[in-house]
């Protein structure tokens, strides 16, 4: 499992969807890195990766890959069964 610590976002973009880059650490070990969006996509949706973000009070949100209808997949933060702005949150 990773921990999302910060994002890149596109241009003139203030939403989930303008989230371009993401760089993560990982839970056990000093391991970090930065993944595009499409890799970061893959993994949690197709490869079965597991993402987190803290949120203000520390605790594991879920990342949650979205598909909709039209347009690119982007990701986003579930809490309790709700979309949150965790991943916004970031710096």
């Amino acid at each position: 499992m990773i921990y999302i610590t910060e994002i890149r976002m596109s241009r003139g973009g203030s939403k989930h969807q303008h989230i371009e880059a993401v760089r993560w650490e990982r839970q056990d070990s000093p391991e970090t890195g930065e993944s595009t969006l499409e890799e970061m996509v893959d993994w949690i949706g197709n490869k079965r990766g597991f993402a987190h973000v803290r949120d203000e009070e520390q605790n594991d949100v879920e990342v949650h890959v979205v598909r909709p209808k039209t347009g690119r997949p982007y990701l986003r933060t579930v809490g309790d069964e709700v979309g949150t702005d965790n991943l916004l949150a970031l710096p």
